[in-house]
């Protein structure tokens, strides 16, 4: 007889240490979240939270309009994500499935784009903000994260994987425009593979820290990793408050991710077993 195979157990097991490993970081947050600096730095490290977290999420929205913060977040990471979902399928679509002089080479050109890091843009990229009269303005936030280089070429991908030439023809036919086809055959079929594009640019969005801190000004317009940094003293770091407003801050995301989770993964693992 053959003894039992036990690989299932040891991936379950492996794969519940790893899961409570990536959990941990964000259950630390929570408790420095609930204590002071004094006890969030002492050793051995605590680990069960305290009865300090009401206090300090209210000190964290007494320091700065974070509110305010979180409905600029929730704005510019909607408009991005809408933007990317729409405008990366309508460049890839074109990219993928439309015949005009240099496709190949624009495509290339855009490819390349992803190996330049985004820190040298920055210059030029405040100089046309500044032209525009978009500095201090949310429109500077979202503008130049509507589309990006990773998304044509995922969606590119996946409709030259999901969209038969054949289908474009018999709606050629019929008498539909390239517009319509786009509308009415192409989007709906790579509609998944849109949707996690969206929340990808989402979540870089609603994290992104270096660009919103160098063109945002007022407080009233921060995103909310700006507020999270208004929180810090230039000398010293309550971590109590600190850890506060970050934990605050990850809690949309939580939800995001709680709501549309098991959609996100159907959504990659679709395009991942295309063509």
């Amino acid at each position: 007889m053959k003894a039992p195979n036990r690989t299932p157990r040891t991936t379950y097991v492996l794969l519940g240490i790893m899961a409570l490993l990536s959990v941990f970081p964000l259950y630390w947050m929570f408790v420095v979240a609930t204590t002071d600096t004094a006890s969030a730095t002492q050793l051995p490290p605590r680990v069960l939270p305290g009865g300090n977290f009401l206090h300090l999420a209210g000190l964290v929205f007494d320091t700065v309009p974070f509110l305010q913060a979180l409905l600029n977040s929730i704005a510019v990471a909607a408009a991005v994500g809408a933007g990317q979902a729409t405008l990366c399928a309508l460049a890839g679509f074109a990219f993928a499935k439309l015949r005009f002089p240099g496709r190949n080479t624009l495509f290339l050109i855009v490819v390349l784009t992803m190996t330049v890091p985004a820190q040298l843009s920055i210059i030029p990229q405040y100089l046309i903000m500044s032209q525009l009269n978009w500095v201090d303005t949310l429109q500077a936030v979202i503008v130049p994260g509507l589309v990006s280089a990773f998304g044509i070429f995922w969606m590119r991908q996946h409709i030259a994987s999901v969209i038969d030439d054949e289908l474009m023809h018999a709606a050629t036919v019929d008498g539909a425009s390239t517009w319509q086809i786009f509308w009415r055959i192409a989007f709906p079929l790579v509609r998944p593979a849109a949707f996690v594009l969206g929340l990808f640019g989402f979540v870089t969005a609603w994290n992104d820290f270096l660009w919103p801190f160098i063109v945002l000004k007022s407080p009233d317009r921060y995103t909310v990793q700006i507020a999270i940094k208004a929180l810090q003293n230039n000398r010293d770091i309550d971590l109590g408050l600190a850890m506060s407003g970050s934990f605050l801050a990850t809690l949309p995301l939580l939800v995001l991710f709680i709501l549309v989770g098991r959609r996100l993964v159907q959504g990659i693992m679709d395009g991942a077993f295309k063509g």
